[in-house]
Order: C-alpha cells, then structure tokens, then sequence
C-alpha cells in the first residue's frame, strides 16, 4: 500500500507539470501592452514598437530609432465552483471549494532594438511565454487531485532581422529559456480517509534552446501580413520530490531525486494590419499551437533512490491542437493619443475525459481595451485592460488512491498592463 500511495502521489505531483504546460492559461500572451489593447490581433504584422521582437522578429525593420520598451501586466482571476462532491469508496470527503486559488500575478517584459544600418536591425528581449501560480486553500475538498502549482518559463532573446527591399523582411532569434516548478498534492490516508493526509511536493528545473523565426511582407505602406513560427523546446527537468505524512504514510516519507521530459509546444501566429485611413487601423489574427504532440506523462526516477517498481511512472493525456482568432481595432485620435479595442476566441487543449481540478480549464473569449499616449516623439506610454470568461466545464476526476473529485468550474480573469517606449 505505502509504494502505491508514493507512486500515485509522484504521478499526480510531476503530472500537474504538464498539465499546466499544456493549458491556455500556461501559455501567456502578454509580452506586449500595445498588443494587449487589441486582443493581440496583428501581432506578427504591427511592429510598431520594440516588442515585436516577440511578436515577429521580422518587424524590427521597420523601425527607424533605437528604442527601449519596458512594462508589465497583472492577471487576476477567479473560479465559481458548484455542485461539488468528493468521496472514497462509500466514505463523503468533506472540504471547501472557494474558487480563489489563482492569486494576482505579475507577467514583465522588456525589449531593445537597435538598427545598425538600412537593413538589418539588432533586437535583444526578455519576457515570460509560460507561467502560472494555482494554490488551492487548505482544507481543499479536492485536495488529494490538486493542491499548489507554480511553474514559470523566463526567455531571453538575441534577433536579428534583414530588410530585402520596401516590401519583405525576415527576422530570426534563438530563445534560451529557463523553467522551474514546484508542484505539491495531499496524500490520502487510507486508515483515514478526509484526514491526517500526507503530502508530496515536486521541485525542478531546466534550461533549454529554442527559436523564433518571422517574415513580414508590406503590400502598401498601410496595409502587411506577418507570420511567427515559436519553435518548440524540449525540457529535462531534474529535482527532487518530497513525501511526508505519519502513521502508515511515514513509512513512505523522505527525500526521493526525480526528472521529467517536458516539451512546450511550437505555435505559429498570421495576422494582417490594415490602415483604413488617416485614423483607423484593423487588426486580423489567428495563432495556431501543436498541444498534440503531449500524449502522456513519462517520468524516470533515480532506481538507487526508489524501489524498481517505481522506475517509470507513466500517465495518459491526450491533448488536441487549439486555435485562437482575434480581431482588434485602433483610432488615432490626434497625434498625441491611440485608443484600441479587439476580441479573442481561444480553444482550450483539454479534452472532457481528462480534465482534472489542477486545470479546469475550458474554451475562453476575451475582450481588450487600451491607450497609447505619446506626449512627444520619444516616448510613448501604452494602457490596456482585458477581461476574459470561460465557458463553464465539468470535472470528474477518480482514482483508486485519492477517490474521486466533481465538480463544475466557471472561470473568469482580469488583465491590466502598462508599458513604456523611449526611442533614442
């Protein structure tokens, strides 16, 4: 019974890994504050600030000035949770479902870009393409599924880009990319279910090699069309994983080193910028991600440290490709101020069967405003506010050694961002 608990406990830890990785609330959008008032329509194809080193390399010719470009946004969100129950074997789990598991979180970015000549320009940024925090509160009703999940992926990026003529260019950046996890679940006590739970706690991380690749093409000086290919990069975690807990838990309990393949998923972005006239610009985009490439959960641990059975722990997830499409607008409403507004659809990744209390996560509308305000040629200041809802989604998770958790989840969050660009 004790290696079954410790093998379900390293399974349900190490699995929130990936499937946070491979949520939408994981994949972040916000490296860009300007892009942000537009729901993020036309970021391969607007490059009119320095973050379209992430948005698409390619659009750092464009720009004519040497430019810092430095900001932040704060996700706030929120979970109504109904009709939820928990049990093992015959036997009701008590508990509280509060929905607040998702504290405010900070996302910064910051860009530099410098043309060296006519054609090429040089572009340096560091910004956040993966992370979320989820903390449930003690006494969670499904706490034996889910309990803390922090995970965090900070890039830096070197790019370069090249102007063939009036119409095409292209841009290219290597990513080095850091990631780190903890991760942290309950253990039930099967001499007493619903309470003296033990607990299991996963930590690791890694540093691995990416790109990003983009081309920018210019039809008239009002109206181009970009696309960004974000490759994939593939992860090898190391840590270690803690088990603690009394009675017939303790006999499990101690220090055990554990690594984990994680791969996040390449995505490719198209968009249109349209200028309309003097005032009005229209935004079109459409993002594509590879989330199918996660099948399953494969986790090797170290066999000096655990027993041979536990070698190899293997879980089932079967993730899809998502799209999501966004239509923005802008109003130069005089020289000094642009004010913004766009809309997002964005699938979810998670298929019914799978969908645990770790990500209940489902399809998602979001809906963006913003300003940017330019008291001068230097400097420019940009706001934006998103709301985003989702769909309401069940959650029906069970297991032999945490029973089993339902549930039906709304989920809801806020977005606000600003940022600053000084051309020199």
């Amino acid at each position: 019974m004790s290696k079954r608990l410790l093998k379900t406990g390293l399974a349900v830890a190490i699995t929130a890994t990936s499937s946070h990785g491979l949520a939408s609330g994981f994949a972040l959008n916000e490296q860009s504050i300007s892009g942000m008032g537009t729901s993020f329509a036309g970021r391969s194809s607007s490059a009119d600030d320095a973050s379209t080193v992430f948005g698409n390399p390619a659009g750092m010719a464009r720009l004519k000035r040497d430019e810092i470009y430095v900001g932040a946004a704060v996700i706030h969100a929120k979970s109504d949770i109904r009709s939820a129950s928990a049990n093992a074997g015959p036997l009701q789990l008590s508990g509280s479902n509060d929905g607040d598991m998702v504290p405010s979180t900070g996302v910064p970015m910051g860009y530099y870009v410098k043309p060296l000549d006519d054609k090429v320009a040089f572009g340096l940024g560091v910004y956040v393409p993966f992370g979320l925090m989820t903390d449930y509160e003690r006494g969670f009703q499904g706490r034996y599924h889910a309990d803390k999940s922090y995970v965090r992926v900070i890039t830096v990026q070197p790019t370069l880009s090249y102007r063939f003529n009036d119409k095409l260019s292209v841009g290219f950046g290597p990513t080095f990319n850091h990631i780190e996890g903890e991760l942290s679940s309950s253990i039930l006590n099967p001499l007493s279910p619903g309470s003296n739970d033990g607990k299991v706690k996963v930590k690791g991380d890694d540093t691995a090699v990416g790109f990003n690749v983009g081309v920018l093409y210019e039809f008239t000086p009002g109206t181009r069309a970009g696309i960004t290919y974000h490759s994939r990069v593939k992860y090898e975690l190391e840590g270690d994983t803690r088990v603690s807990g009394s009675g017939i838990l303790a006999g499990v309990a101690g220090k055990y080193d554990a690594n984990l393949d994680l791969t996040t998923p390449e995505s490719v972005d198209m968009s249109i910028t349209h200028e309309l006239n003097d005032a009005w610009t229209l935004y079109l985009g459409s993002t594509w991600t590879r989330w199918s490439r996660f099948k399953e959960i494969r986790v090797e641990n170290d066999a000096a440290t655990l027993p041979a059975n536990l070698a190899t722990i293997v879980e089932e997830q079967n993730w899809h490709d998502t799209w999501a499409h966004a239509i923005g607008l802008s109003y130069k409403l005089n020289p000094q101020w642009t004010l913004r507004t766009g809309m997002a659809i964005d699938q979810s990744p998670i298929n019914n069967v799978d969908r645990s209390p770790r990500v209940p996560s489902g399809d998602r509308t979001i809906f963006s405003v913003g300003a940017g305000w330019s008291p001068n040629q230097d400097m420019t200041i940009d706001l934006a506010y998103s709301y985003l809802q989702e769909e309401s989604v069940d959650v029906n998770h069970a297991s032999d050694t945490r029973g089993t958790y339902r549930a039906r989840y709304k989920n809801r969050a806020h977005g606000l961002g600003a940022s600053l660009s000084y051309r020199f």
